[in-house]
């Protein structure tokens, strides 16, 4: 992975191009979805390269996509974004999850998060979601053009300990301490009510290493 320091073996890790064609993503059952395994949300889907989020309807319904199995409690997660047709009449947000689980309308866990926006209007987030469709709480938010990001930008979540921080492009421009989740396993998302510019955002390569102290 590179980058930051860390303590201890890494207890799991993957990394993906997007290579296949899928709709939920799958990767051979790697990952699970927010419509086909959490009923209350939407899937994410892949396509030439690039993972976005499906159509979304319903307020706070995010395309979410979990990665399965058995996970560190300390994680890295680092995404290139894509991004086209920026706009300021949608939220296209790009969102890194970390400690996350995903059961029938029941999703947990933090996000990290950026707005697909280079003007004053774009933000950085983190927030925790408590379980139930549009019951999450926000730990810390930026506003302002250095916190949105563009096509080609590499972006980072990490949560160590209680610590959870956002990086763009190896620098760091959020962070915020929680203590409610210490276990979970590591995802993405993309923001809901974007219309048809849902394909106009997503990532095209993501990576995840994990491990415990």
């Amino acid at each position: 992975m590179g980058g930051r320091e860390r303590k201890g073996a890494s207890v799991r890790s993957h990394s993906t191009r997007f290579q296949l064609n899928e709709d939920p993503i799958s990767e051979g059952g790697k990952w699970i979805n927010g419509a086909e395994d959490g009923i209350g949300w939407h899937n994410v889907i892949t396509k030439n390269g690039v993972a976005y989020g499906a159509v979304s309807k319903g307020d706070y319904t995010d395309p979410t996509a979990l990665l399965t199995g058995e996970w560190g409690k300390n994680q890295t997660v680092k995404a290139k974004v894509f991004s086209r047709n920026q706009t300021e009449k949608y939220y296209q947000e790009v969102e890194i999850r970390l400690r996350s689980t995903l059961t029938r309308q029941r999703c947990t866990g933090y996000e990290v998060f950026w707005r697909c926006l280079k003007t004053r209007n774009a933000y950085a987030e983190i927030v925790r979601w408590n379980g139930k469709v549009g019951d999450w709480t926000s730990l810390k938010k930026h506003t302002g053009l250095q916190y949105g990001v563009k096509d080609g930008d590499l972006v980072e979540a990490t949560v160590v300990g209680n610590a959870i921080k956002g990086y763009v492009n190896g620098v760091e421009v959020i962070s915020a301490t929680d203590n409610t989740y210490n276990t979970g396993n590591p995802g993405m998302g993309f923001n809901f009510g974007v219309g048809e510019s849902n394909v106009d955002f997503g990532f095209s390569y993501y990576e995840v290493d994990s491990y415990n102290d």
